[in-house]
């Protein structure tokens, strides 16, 4: 059952991800795309698309990141995205939310189908941490997530508590608050692109970085670097 589950899993991705990419590309004139007023456009159209039905569209958006992440998405895409579409509160909000709902649902399907390939991939990286975890899940795994994962790919990071068969509540805690320092600097550079276009009459790279929605959401980001660093070499000491 495990061997069937894993080849729907891997063909639902490559459906959804494949129908995503027709949609996005259909609309999308890419002859047009070096021309700064095109993406003026399409910034008009978004917005009066979604300011006509705010509610609906962050409920299907929702939807979608959750279903996203089980599938092993990418998180970053959906954040940019996020910015863009609901602004830097409500876009942290609905991606913080149903991304932490998708990773939960994920480790959940890993710890009950996967647990072996889990295992034979991240146990020995990370056998010497095994028994702090176990013996502080949520004190450790919160700090793996404010550490941006150690550089794993983020559907790894969601199926690292495999390794310590984590509880579901403290997996969902410790992902919660541990990636909204994350969530929120990519949402708001997401925001920043989009105010950015909306007032710009024409792009200048230098202008954009300058701007204050882009340059605060980078100094955060380097902050959170050296954050990450630091717990890096308290909690793992950085040769993970």
């Amino acid at each position: 059952m495990g061997k069937n589950f894993k080849i729907f899993l891997g063909i639902s991705y490559l459906i959804i991800l494949t129908l995503f990419l027709y949609f996005i590309f259909s609309y999308v004139q890419l002859s047009r795309l070096n021309e700064f007023s095109y993406y003026k456009e399409i910034q008009f159209i978004l917005t009066r698309f979604i300011d006509e039905s705010i509610l609906i569209n962050s409920i299907f958006y929702f939807l979608f990141s959750i279903i996203w992440i089980v599938l092993l998405g990418f998180a970053s895409p959906l954040l940019i995205i996020s910015g863009i579409l609901f602004g830097k509160w409500i876009g942290t909000f609905i991606t913080i939310t149903s991304i932490s709902i998708g990773s939960l649902i994920l480790y959940v399907i890993a710890n009950f189908f996967f647990s072996d390939l889990v295992n034979k991939l991240l146990r020995q990286r990370f056998l010497k941490y095994i028994d702090k975890f176990r013996k502080k899940e949520f004190y450790y795994f919160f700090a793996f997530r404010l550490a941006g994962g150690l550089g794993l790919p983020f559907f790894l990071q969601n199926t690292l508590p495999v390794l310590f068969n984590m509880k579901k509540l403290n997996y969902f805690l410790a992902s919660l608050l541990g990636l909204v320092p994350h969530f929120f600097i990519w949402n708001s550079v997401g925001a920043g692109l989009n105010n950015y276009i909306m007032q710009a009459n024409s792009f200048n790279i230098f202008e954009l970085i300058l701007s204050k929605e882009i340059y605060l959401p980078i100094i955060m980001f380097l902050f959170l670097i050296l954050v990450s660093i630091l717990i890096k070499r308290k909690f793992f000491d950085e040769r993970i």
